[in-house]
């Protein structure tokens, strides 16, 4: 009889040994040097200009969403704008474009005209060809100068860290001209 119980139990702890031997993984984190390639803690500045046209035949911003009292509030609280604006070097529409900002902004204060905003700087030109910068952040758009958290990047820009400030330079009905000085660790 006790050879009969060791021979069925006998699978039942080959099973669990199994188990316990699979169940096992590799520690959460791991820190290791830089991946090839990586030159860390590079320092650029940039500056451009964005613009947003939200009129005419050809807008570059365009209201996606709102909510139910938007069209009565006076600061527009609850629109969401997709926008697709072009970067340039100078502030001239016709300027050498440099550049897209791809993203999105929403009316988020219920008291100011505030938004949120939520963009890829996506490079066209120059030694950033192809890199991309994120930027998300708070832009008080009263202000004079407003400054904006860099989060991330890619290309040349992998690990980008840093802020941009941008200071309204034209405004012609809801039609902007936005300088910006983005200042970034890469």
């Amino acid at each position: 009889m006790a050879k009969r119980f060791l021979l069925l139990l006998s699978p039942f702890l080959t099973t669990l040994l199994l188990a316990v031997t699979v169940t096992e993984s590799e520690a959460y984190a791991t820190t290791t040097t830089p991946y090839q390639g990586y030159k860390p803690e590079k320092f650029t500045h940039l500056h451009f200009y964005f613009h947003d046209v939200i009129s005419g035949d050809k807008p570059t911003a365009i209201r996606v969403a709102e909510a139910p009292g938007t069209n009565s509030s006076a600061i527009k609280f609850g629109v969401i704008m997709i926008a697709d604006d072009p970067l340039t070097d100078g502030p001239d529409p016709s300027s050498k474009e440099v550049g897209r900002a791809q993203g999105m902004y929403a009316s988020t204060d219920l008291k100011d005209l505030i938004f949120t905003m939520v963009f890829n700087l996506a490079f066209t030109e120059g030694q950033f060809n192809g890199s991309t910068l994120a930027m998300y952040g708070r832009n008080a758009i009263m202000t004079k100068l407003r400054e904006m958290p860099i989060i991330g990047g890619t290309g040349a820009f992998r690990f980008a860290r840093g802020y941009a400030q941008a200071q309204t330079y034209k405004l012609v009905g809801q039609d902007a001209v936005v300088e910006y000085n983005v200042f970034i660790w890469h």
